[in-house]
């Protein structure tokens, strides 16, 4: 254990129990103050020096809140509304990652294959704000799923975008003879391994009793479904969140004893609580020592305005086209999901990921963090405000409009 100091791990989880309890008391958004935490923890003259790395994120706390968050959706919901959100997820991240792109290309003057890597991981949005507050608030449930859902479709298509493009940057072949079946294994390998990760897993559950047990095997079905993926070149976003669905829907009712349900619940919550904790204290300490002069650049400005108009253009017109139909979005709910498309752990991961080739890839990274703390700092911070503003706390429906009924 020689060099390994746990007192700066304790010293951020005091600090976490701390803020936690202070957002309750002033309901505030408890990841804005872990960021603001984070941020004056760095000031400090011996302030612990904990670097975050693509791999601390990436390895190890990424997967639990990915596999947490699918665990808590519901698959009938989910699945009524997946004509939406695979659509707002898919094409969203097509046309934001293109707004940005072509912005930070003609007016910035990066180049097409620094500005397309930017434009893609920033598409990638985190609700951890967003959820927190709507289930403090009692917001409607179609509302959150809505949300909750787009965004983790949205984060996985973002990662697999990203790793097309990390191939092209690299060395690889740009042709869409390659680059196109590329995609579908990165997405359709992801959903494979984390279905049969959790399907082994979940076997195996079957035939204990034992809650301790029954949690221990959901970490590896979190862990591994992620790290196996992106052993095999798929992704792993993708993998836990498929893996996540399945433990979270059929291993509820098929497999878990009774009495281990609500332990392995309490379980994640803890471990989603751990994960978000030191993810937006990292995020604070980090933004700290990012430089002062390219954080005030008019480059990371317009890649601020840049992402909150890509945002509003893959948003409302994409909810037009469903005006007509059963999954007909309702103005105010267009609003949340535009505000409070916030960036995350998962675009600074990506962030950091940026192949070395690219010439960009500082610029890139500093812009990535100026975007995440204006989303958590600003949109997260507003968001409380606006679900009271447009009146959807504790309601079940929205101006009429039920969700649609679940499939038999």
């Amino acid at each position: 254990m020689d060099g390994i100091s746990l007192v700066p791990i304790g010293v951020l989880l005091l600090v976490s129990c701390l803020i936690a309890m202070l957002s309750r008391r002033l309901g505030l958004p408890y990841i804005v103050g872990l960021v603001v935490a984070g941020f004056l923890i760095a000031l400090l003259p011996s302030s612990p020096d904990l670097p975050l790395s693509r791999d601390l994120i990436f390895n190890i706390l990424l997967p639990p809140l990915v596999f947490e968050a699918a665990m808590q959706l519901d698959w009938r919901r989910f699945r009524d509304e997946l004509p939406l959100t695979l659509t707002v997820a898919f094409l969203g991240v097509g046309m934001a990652a293109s707004v940005v792109a072509a912005g930070m290309h003609w007016i910035v003057g990066w180049s097409w294959i620094g500005a397309a890597l930017f434009g893609v991981l920033i598409a990638a949005t985190d609700p951890v704000s967003v959820i927190a507050s709507f289930r403090e608030m009692r917001v409607e449930p179609r509302l959150s799923m809505i949300v909750e859902s787009e965004s983790l479709l949205n984060d996985g298509v973002a990662a697999v975008g990203f790793a097309v493009l990390s191939a092209v940057a690299a060395g690889g072949s740009a042709d869409a003879s390659s680059v196109v079946p590329a995609f579908l294994w990165t997405l359709a390998g992801g959903v494979l391994i984390g279905v049969a990760v959790s399907a082994a897993i979940l076997f195996i559950v079957g035939h204990t009793n034992d809650f301790l047990v029954e949690i221990t095997l959901t970490v590896l079905a979190a862990y591994g479904s992620f790290l196996i993926a992106e052993h095999f070149q798929a992704s792993g976003v993708i993998g836990a969140l498929s893996a996540g669905l399945i433990v979270g829907n059929l291993g509820w009712s098929r497999a878990m004893s009774e009495a281990g349900r609500g332990h392995v619940r309490s379980a994640w919550e803890f471990f989603a609580f751990l994960a978000n904790s030191f993810v937006f204290i990292l995020i604070g300490m980090n933004e700290a020592s990012q430089p002062l002069r390219e954080l005030g650049s008019i480059a990371v400005g317009l890649a601020v305005v840049l992402v909150v108009l890509a945002r509003a253009i893959s948003i409302y017109p994409l909810a037009a086209a469903f005006g007509p139909s059963r999954w007909r979005l309702p103005a105010r709910y267009q609003h949340i999901l535009f505000w409070g498309g916030l960036r995350g752990a998962l675009a600074l991961a990506l962030a950091l990921a940026v192949p070395p080739t690219v010439a960009e890839r500082s610029q890139i990274i500093v812009a990535a963090f100026a975007v995440v703390a204006f989303s958590i700092l600003v949109q997260g911070l507003t968001m409380p405000m606006l679900i009271k503003r447009f009146g959807f706390a504790g309601k079940e429906q929205e101006d009429g409009v039920a969700a649609p009924a679940a499939a038999s």
